[in-house]
């Protein structure tokens, strides 16, 4: 309940302080009657201790103002001395000093007030605002009987219905009990004792209990939160347990490298390289890679010891315990391990992988051969075939050849030379799947080059062709390459258009486009969108059958493209629409990487 207050004037006093000022006036006033009584009756058993009552009752209450009521006590029991032992000197020193005696016995109450109301305002400022959970038990039964708002808190408990439980009531388990009562049973005072106590719903609540007693029968107790730390530690120890799980189990190899040094490996990279895990502890993982790969491996390294990410496999070979050979692609990430950096890295067994990709690249590298021996064979024996074809037409009469001869003559004339053309593709398909062909880069004009082929191939005659290509427009590449694409595209464009042949050529690309851009359309027959990857391929045609027969194609002109144009690092794409018209676009970098 609230104190009232009187406000006189300017100042304000409570009820209560009316009440104490009061009752210390009225002792007052009374030593001083019953003093001066005593000294004119010479009573000698009442003496100046009466004073004591008022003194101590104000200096306990108001210590500073307890020394003005000592003080004003002091005067008043001095002045009726002085009355009634005037002259007797002795007398009037042992007055005095008796008032003095007052002063000093205010003082010291005084300071002890002070000193106790001070310890007391901290262990309560304590107490009350902690962070941390505060209760007070008694030490035989354990009984609390005061708590501060945290503890209850911490366990869902309201702060009254916690108070007059036990502490050990609280505890989350019988073994948790049993460990809470053998604890405190040894020592009376305790320090980081972690302990699960029950919430009012039955939840186990994790804390960290410090205890020390603060009289015979009352014990201190702290508690701290622990078990958000708890939990994490829980998580992160079934995370760990499935990590090695996983890694123990994992069908890639799994090493951790801290400091350069093999600090781990699970048993699949113990498998691959046929080592024993101790074997393998405290080695640098170089010493197992072949020699002919540890300076591109020792540049990999230098990523991950710089903690960066590593988007890219590094396939390497691994020198085995027999001695023999594994192939392996490497992956890095950085990783904590034992609160310090590290390397994990997990390591692929491509062995069977690398051995069809060998085996892939000899039989194509026979394949090649076959095929250029094939056409070299094939090509030496139409030589003279087409000069005596052209000797013959070019005269008949000389020769006695008959215009129907003739005529037999230039069909096998054009036969001879569609045969040279294939043979001719041929060995340049296998040059550049070799990839020994070299690119002579230089910077041109299109719009020129573009112009010379239409001119040269004589398309003006074949199709209405027209050109919208930029003056200003210069690129860099093999000019004789990429005069062979354009050609070879626009050739398609104008075989494969309907009458009227319509062929449109046409360049486009913004400014900050990073790409040229150089386009072809026809208004031919079309391509179904399910075999637009299929065309790049050699021997493949839109429509093989009907196609190879009705336009004289075999389907490697665009194969032959496509390679050159990606050997610049760039790309051929196809927009069509069957029976509309088709579109090829050559898609080549307006800045070439190591163009010489």
């Amino acid at each position: 309940m609230a104190d009232k207050v009187i406000r006189l004037m300017k100042h304000t006093i409570s009820q209560t302080d009316i009440v104490r000022l009061c009752v210390i006036t009225s002792l007052a006033i009374c030593c001083t009657l019953i003093t001066a009584l005593s000294f004119s009756l010479s009573i000698d058993f009442i003496s100046y201790q009466l004073f004591f009552i008022p003194i101590i009752y104000a200096a306990y209450f108001y210590p500073k103002r307890g020394l003005l009521v000592a003080l004003m006590c002091g005067v008043a029991y001095q002045a009726v001395g002085y009355y009634y032992r005037y002259p007797d000197y002795g007398a009037l020193i042992e007055v005095t000093s008796e008032a003095i005696l007052f002063i000093i016995i205010a003082c010291l109450i005084a300071y002890f007030i002070e000193k106790i109301r001070f310890g007391e305002t901290r262990y309560r400022s304590v107490f009350v605002h902690s962070q941390l959970g505060i209760a007070l038990f008694n030490c035989r039964d354990f009984t609390i009987w005061q708590t501060n708002e945290v503890f209850p808190a911490m366990l869902n408990y309201p702060t009254e219905e916690i108070n007059g439980m036990t502490f050990s009531s609280l505890c989350l388990t019988t073994a948790d009990k049993e460990k809470f009562l053998e604890r405190i049973s040894k020592t009376k005072t305790t320090d980081n004792f972690e302990i699960q106590l029950a919430t009012k719903s039955g939840n186990g609540f994790w804390v960290n209990l410090s205890w020390n007693p603060i009289d015979e029968s009352t014990i201190s107790c702290t508690a701290v939160n622990i078990n958000d730390r708890k939990i994490a530690e829980k998580l992160n120890n079934e995370n760990m347990m499935r990590y090695l799980q996983l890694t123990e189990n994992s069908p890639t190899g799994i090493l951790i490298i801290q400091g350069g040094i093999i600090q781990f490996t699970n048993p699949s990279f113990l498998i691959f390289s046929g080592y024993s895990k101790d074997e393998l502890r405290g080695k640098i993982l170089d010493e197992f890679v072949d020699s002919r790969d540890r300076a591109e491996y020792h540049e990999y390294a230098k990523h991950w010891s710089k903690n960066k990410y590593l988007h890219e496999d590094l396939e390497i070979r691994f020198v085995t315990k027999s001695g023999g050979m594994r192939f392996g692609a490497l992956t890095a990430t950085s990783i904590v391990h034992l609160e310090k950096p590290a390397t994990l890295i997990n390591i692929i067994d491509i062995s069977e992988k690398q051995r069809l990709s060998d085996k892939i690249r000899e039989d194509n590298e026979r394949r090649r051969g076959v095929i250029i021996t094939v056409a070299h064979e094939l090509r030496t024996p139409l030589q003279p075939i087409l000069g005596y074809l052209n000797l013959l037409i070019s005269d008949p009469q000389g020769f006695g050849i008959v215009d129907e001869t003739k005529k037999i003559l230039e069909r096998c004339l054009v036969s001879v030379e569609r045969e040279r053309q294939i043979i001719n593709q041929m060995l340049e398909l296998s040059v550049l799947e070799s990839g020994k062909l070299q690119l002579s880069y230089s910077t041109f004009s299109l719009e020129p080059v573009v112009k010379s082929i239409v001119d040269t191939g004589g398309y003006h005659s074949k199709a209405e062709v027209t050109i919208d290509i930029p003056e200003s427009v210069q690129i860099t590449a093999d000019k004789d390459r990429i005069y062979s694409v354009i050609d070879s595209l626009l050739s398609n464009a104008v075989n494969y258009s309907k009458p009227p042949r319509i062929i449109k050529i046409f360049y486009r690309s913004e400014t900050n486009d990073p790409q040229h851009h150089i386009s072809m359309q026809d208004n031919g027959i079309g391509i179904e969108k399910s075999v637009f990857l299929s065309i790049f391929e050699p021997f493949q045609l839109a429509d093989a059958a009907k196609l190879s027969r009705r336009y004289d194609r075999i389907g490697l002109s665009l194969s032959i493209a496509k390679k050159v144009v990606q050997m610049h690092s760039g790309d051929i794409s196809v927009e069509s629409t069957v029976n509309t018209g088709s579109t090829f676009t050559i898609h080549i970098p307006k800045e070439i990487k190591n163009a010489s």
